[in-house]
């Protein structure tokens, strides 16, 4: 083979490699700071996300924005920081949260829960939501460990916002 040959092939491999590295850290860039994707384990989401769907999480907007009620969030269970669990927003700090004759109540407000079906439900004595903390349940209210367990999620155990269903491809879309 002439030199020419073995250059042309030796930029060839170096041009793959590179690729093949810049591929991977912004990859890895991606999954650490913007998107992750992660496993549903449990039914406690029910109907919104159900038992081994697979889902998208934004990393970043939280860092733009507050939450807001009703978005589905993954965070570190503080029980278990280890764990990460999914469930939805419902109350915010300063706020008292009670759950009554099968309705939540915010501040003595009934909350509109259109992505959950009516269900009989367990009352739950007011509590108050201190600072830096949100309340969250799963929309499956008979099963899900939530905040009516353990109490007030801390906001440092926030991941991220759930954007995306992704498998099974006959649930692939937005989260409503």
């Amino acid at each position: 083979m002439s030199q020419e040959k073995e250059r042309e092939t030796d930029n060839i491999w170096r041009d793959i490699l590179e690729a093949v590295v810049i591929a991977v850290i912004l990859a890895a860039v991606i999954r650490i700071w913007i998107l992750e994707p992660f496993y549903i384990p449990s039914p406690s989401m029910e109907p919104t996300l159900y038992n081994r769907d697979r889902i998208i999480v934004n990393k970043v907007t939280y860092k733009l924005r507050p939450p807001q009620r009703g978005d589905v969030i993954v965070f570190k269970y503080p029980l278990d920081p280890r764990r990460n669990f999914v469930k939805r927003v419902i109350a915010f700090e300063g706020e008292t949260i009670e759950v009554r004759n099968n309705y939540v109540y915010i501040n003595g407000q009934r909350l509109d829960e259109p992505y959950i079906p009516r269900v009989i439900v367990s009352d739950f004595e007011p509590v108050y939501v201190p600072k830096d903390h949100l309340f969250v349940m799963g929309d499956n209210r008979n099963n899900s460990d939530d905040s009516r367990v353990w109490g007030p999620l801390n906001e440092k155990y926030l991941v991220g916002k759930t954007v995306l269903i992704y498998w099974p491809p006959g649930r692939m879309g937005g989260i409503k």
